[in-house]
């Protein structure tokens, strides 16, 4: 009878061998490669430190102002106060950002921004005047007043096509029931609703009471407004009547769904 061929031995030499292993997927990295992975980010980031903080290469050298209108870039870049030589990486954007709101009251909105390596960029939007105030306790100067009703500026002579805000407002009344403030804001709200035919026209805008304002045009015409509500409405309407009755020398659009003109 025939022994047991070879496979067979093999078989009963390993009975719990069993499936083959799979091979290795990659070794893992040797201490140093593991040195040099934990070394190279440190001293990248050291780097990337000294470069920011330590080095000439990124600090300030020029501060430039863009968006003026009135003032001058010298004024901007005078009040941001930005310290020349510092690292450009620690210069504190939102303290000159406030700095310059607070210095320059004429400015209304500014971006200041880091342009690398060496220059610090002030970007500035100036209050736009929709009224004026006379100002007859500093020498028949006037008062800037902006579309928020913020006033911000004393100039020699109110600016060409500004009209002239005038409150005569009863003490007893208007003026201690609203406040001043708050008639300057309504003004503006009217200001700010007139046709632009009509307010480049416009010379006068005259509180009386919080609900009685009246327009003074060129060629002598006056204009009823009424208080600063439904000024869209209203300025719709003054427009039209305008047009109907070109001769007319009064407007009243007080109620903008029952206009009236009268005078020729």
């Amino acid at each position: 009878m025939a022994g047991p061929t070879t496979a067979e031995r093999g078989e009963r030499q390993h009975p719990d061998s069993g499936p083959p292993r799979p091979p290795l997927l990659g070794r893992l990295p040797g201490p140093r490669t593991l040195i040099i992975l934990i070394i190279c980010p440190a001293l990248l980031a050291v780097g990337t430190v000294w470069v920011l903080y330590g080095s000439q290469w990124t600090r300030v050298e020029r501060v430039s102002a863009s968006g003026t209108r009135v003032l001058t870039s010298a004024q901007v870049v005078e009040a941001a106060d930005v310290p020349g030589g510092s690292p450009l990486i620690s210069v504190d954007t939102d303290g000159i950002e406030a700095g310059l709101l607070r210095e320059l009251p004429r400015i209304d909105a500014v971006d200041v921004s880091r342009s690398w390596p060496h220059e610090i960029r002030l970007k500035i939007t100036e209050r736009i005047p929709i009224l004026v105030v006379e100002n007859t306790g500093k020498g028949g100067k006037c008062v800037e007043v902006d579309a928020k009703g913020v006033r911000y500026a004393t100039v020699p002579r109110a600016p060409r096509g500004v009209p002239v805000l005038e409150l005569n407002v009863s003490r007893s009344t208007g003026a201690r029931r609203f406040g001043t403030d708050r008639l300057v804001r309504e003004a503006v709200r009217v200001a700010r609703f007139l046709p632009a035919a009509v307010a480049r026209a416009t010379r006068v805008v005259e509180v009386r009471s919080y609900d009685s304002i009246g327009l003074e045009l060129s060629g002598g015409r006056t204009v009823d407004w009424g208080s600063g509500e439904k000024g869209r409405a209203k300025a719709h309407t003054l427009t039209a009547l305008m047009k109907a009755a070109p001769e007319a020398r009064h407007f009243d659009v007080s109620v903008p769904t029952a206009p009236a003109s009268s005078g020729s």
